[in-house]
């Protein structure tokens, strides 16, 4: 205040002394103000203060603070004024007032009283070390941080006082500010203190270096801010962010369910389990809390699908909960599968009517305790243990502080989620309670999403396997094995099947093809096309007719699809693709056509691949030109292996490569010798195929068989009715052979009946075969075009029966058409003669 200007008051406050200074500051001469009180020239808000001025200047050794004072014009002028005793040996005591504008002070030169005063009374902790980072000064505030009162901490250093604290770090930062006088702000550390060692409190520190004179260290002083509800709310903020990031990444309920056990160990819960209605594992809807045993007063049955304690380590194989990686099949998925009713399934857990648990499952509202024990009831026996050396369940099991939430999504109740803490941890408290629901309303829409998906993949899986065969039905002809992989890996569902058929005369049918998309549009349209297959292959016809029938089926079709869809071109099943092979085991040979298909391949009995060369005909419902069939003879031990495009499709969209190109990577693949037919097609498909292919594959292997020689009869015989006893005895002569006289009587009346048919209306050479396979198979041929048909005649009729008595004592008959001419045909069983 070197431009002050000075004014002596004596012991009443009246002005004895008035300066030039004073009379700038307040236009007011020297003799407008001497003689005049102090408090005459103050504003009416300060001139009632002066006598206390005065006094405490007086008692305290001086006094400096904001006064306004009045002008000479009558404005108000603030100042500050500074106010000191100026008593002199024995003579009266004056006081000396030092007064300067506001505007032109740089601020307060306030006296240690008010310093201490400030920090004293601040909610800050601040404390002052020296050079040694020893405590020579801290305020009261500094004791709620630990480390005791401020005369506790003299001469002290941090990790004398806080032993809790990570000393080294503070000390660190303490040494970097006095080596470089650049302050540290916002300097963040945990600790636990004495007084609550379950609870972690967060605290942010500043630390500046106090300098003398001549600009060397004396030490720093820091302050201390508690920031535990900041931390806290952060580490909740980051505890739903990594919820939100690791809940849900599979469509698997025990998977989601064990990912909420696993982000909430140990960050929130030392131990933590998910325990679901058995209906919602199974994609059930949930109905209401089963009910163990039947009956309502017992208690409630739920199964363990999550479980995680400080113990164990994330996604453990094997662990509850824990569960593998998501693979296509490569066949479909039969029942007891993962996933389906059949299986075992997570353990079961058991509460009793009334328990908190069941009451959440009930009331749909959380439950929470500050202590419970094991001995309280036989449902804190289902607490997971929160340490490894402790016993789960066990009557000496430490108390416990647990959190119930029900796990709840689109009002329905799924299950309850039950959080531990260890004895010696800080209980849940109602803001973690809100955090809680929050976790598992989060997982809860997770696990009804999966269980929902679960729901539709198990209809679609369901479908599926109503939609392929089962199993291959048994026969003589072939040994068969097939694999199937989807490309829409979530509901294992396509459009590509494959079928065997048996036909007449052992001869079987193979079938593979597939309709266009993928997914369970697909797979219905590929039923239909399939049954379409499996009925025109009961007519008996050429591969190239079935195809033309089938041909025109698909083409109504897509016209039903375009007018049910408002117009709209039906496109599920036009330009389907479908390989119709026959193989007849008597004699090899081996007639096929395609539609829009890729050619089987063939390995020979020596291992070589061959490629059939096939006249390809256009998909299904396409139009163009007909289709036409090619024969082969095939030796016995011959390997068909009929697949679809997506066996040999790239596994990235629009990837293309040469047919011959593809051929060559099959062929590698075929040549590979296997113990088993059905291990050598699973081999092919997994050395062609990702684990997500492009496209759907179905791949159909078959090894062909031929028939002994002693197991076909064959003869010829002349167009007259003499005929008709001859072959009756020449089979009942073959049958007594092959030690099957039972069927003579049978086998006779089904010969006399046909072979006098062929003479009656038919024209040309007569034919008459027996084979013995699975069943006895009589065969009349005869070179006429028209087909027989069966009649009822009535009581007084004199003829008509013949075919009716043959599909009485049969097993199965019909017609079979050949370029030549037809083939009338019947079945008995060789286990049950009279059928």
């Amino acid at each position: 205040m070197a431009d002050a200007a000075p004014l002596l008051l004596d012991a009443r406050g009246v002005v004895t002394s008035w300066t030039s200074g004073a009379e700038r500051l307040l236009g007011r001469p020297a003799a407008e103000a001497v003689g005049r009180n102090l408090a005459a020239l103050l504003t009416d808000g300060d001139a009632g203060r002066v006598p206390a001025l005065l006094e405490r200047s007086r008692r305290e050794g001086g006094w400096a603070g904001l006064l306004t004072a009045r002008h000479l014009d009558g404005r108000p002028v603030p100042v500050m004024a500074r106010i000191s005793p100026a008593d002199e040996t024995g003579g009266p005591a004056r006081s000396l007032v030092l007064l300067s504008e506001l505007g032109d002070a740089p601020g307060w030169n306030m006296n240690r009283s008010m310093l201490e005063q400030m920090v004293d009374g601040s909610p800050v902790g601040i404390a002052v070390v020296d050079t040694d980072l020893r405590f020579v000064w801290s305020n009261a505030a500094l004791a709620r941080f630990g480390g005791g009162p401020p005369g506790q901490r003299l001469g002290l250093r941090v990790a004398d006082v806080q032993p809790g604290l990570d000393s080294e770090a503070v000390e660190a930062q303490m040494r970097r500010v006095l080596a470089t006088g650049e302050p540290v702000v916002g300097y963040e550390h945990l600790m636990r203190l004495r007084s609550a060692p379950h609870r972690e409190t967060a605290h942010m520190m500043s630390f500046t270096r106090l300098d003398d004179d001549r600009g060397h260290p004396m030490g720093l002083y820091y302050m201390v801010v508690d920031i535990t509800d900041r931390h806290r709310a952060r580490q909740r903020l980051a505890l739903l962010d990594r919820a939100g990031r690791r809940i849900g990444r599979s469509l698997d309920i025990t998977r989601t369910a064990q990912e909420l056990a696993d982000v909430t160990v140990p960050e929130f819960a030392d131990a933590v389990t998910v325990d679901l209605l058995e209906p919602v594992l199974w994609g059930a809807e949930p109905a209401g809390a089963p009910v163990a045993g039947g009956a309502a007063t017992e208690g409630v049955s739920l199964r363990r699908a999550g479980l995680r304690t400080g113990g164990d380590t994330p996604d453990t194989p094997g662990s509850p909960g824990s569960t593998g990686s998501a693979e296509s099949p490569s066949t479909p998925v039969s029942p007891g599968s993962p996933g389906s009713p059949e299986s075992p399934g997570p353990p079961a857990v058991f509460y009793p009517v009334g328990s908190p648990p069941a009451r959440c499952l009930t009331t749909g509202r959380p439950w929470r305790a500050e202590r419970v024990e094991a001995r309280h009831g036989t449902w804190a026996r289902c607490l997971p243990t929160t340490e490894p050396a402790a016993g789960a369940g066990t009557a000496d099991a430490p108390p416990v502080s647990v959190l119930i939430v029900p796990v709840r999504a689109r009002g329905a109740t799924l299950g309850v989620t039950t959080f531990v803490r260890r004895h010696g941890q800080e209980a849940f408290d109602e803001d973690e309670v809100a955090l809680a629901e929050d976790l598992v309303s989060r997982a809860a829409v997770c696990v009804d999403n999966a269980r929902r998906y679960t729901r539709e993949r198990d209809a679609a899986l369901v479908l599926q396997r109503n939609l392929l065969p089962h199993r291959l039905p048994e026969q003589d002809a072939v040994e068969v094995a097939a694999c199937y992989r989807p490309a829409d890996v979530l509901t294992g569902l396509g459009g590509d099947w494959y079928d065997l058929i048996p036909l007449s005369a052992g001869r079987v049918a193979l079938v593979v093809g597939e309709v266009p998309g993928h997914g369970i549009d697909a797979a219905a349209a590929m039923g239909r096309v399939r049954t379409a297959v499996r009925t025109l292959a009961a007519l008996d016809l050429r591969p190239d007719e079935v195809l033309a029938h089938l041909d025109d089926l698909v083409a109504r079709m897509a016209h039903e699809e375009g007018l049910a869809s408002d117009g709209s071109d039906g496109t599920r099943t036009v330009g389907a693709g479908c390989l119709y092979l026959v193989y007849d085991p008597v004699d090899g040979s081996c007639a096929m056509a395609a539609a829009g298909h890729p050619a089987p391949a063939v390995v020979l009995p020596d291992g070589s691949v061959t490629f059939v060369e096939l006249p390809q005909g256009p998909p299904l419902g396409a139009g163009g030109l007909p289709f036409e069939s090619a024969e082969v003879t095939l030796p016995e031990g011959s390997t068909l292996a009929l697949h679809t495009d997506g066996l040999l499709a790239r596994s990235v969209a629009g990837a293309e490569s040469a047919p011959a190109t593809d051929r060559e990577r099959l062929r590698r693949a075929l040549e590979r010798r296997e113990a088993t037919l059905d291990l050598r097609c699973r081999n092919v498909i997994d050395a062609l195929v990702p684990d997500r292919p492009y496209d759907d594959v179905a791949l159909l292997m078959a090894r062909t068989r031929r028939l002994a020689a002693d197991q076909v009869a064959d003869w010829e015989l002349p167009a007259d009715p003499a005929a008709v006893a001859e072959a009756r005895k020449t089979a009942s002569r073959r049958l007594a052979d092959w030690g099957l006289a039972e069927l003579s009587f049978t086998t006779e009346l089904v010969v006399s009946e046909l072979v006098t048919n062929a003479i009656r209306y038919a024209a040309g050479p007569i034919r008459l075969r027996l084979i013995r396979e699975r069943t006895l198979v009589c065969e009349v041929f005869d070179g006429g075009a028209t087909a027989p048909h069966l009649r009822h005649p009535r009581t007084t009729d004199e003829g008509g029966r013949g075919l009716l008595l043959v599909s009485q004592v049969s097993q199965r008959w019909g017609t079979r058409f050949l370029p030549e001419g037809k083939v009338i045909w019947a079945e008995q069983s060789l286990t049950d003669p009279g059928v």
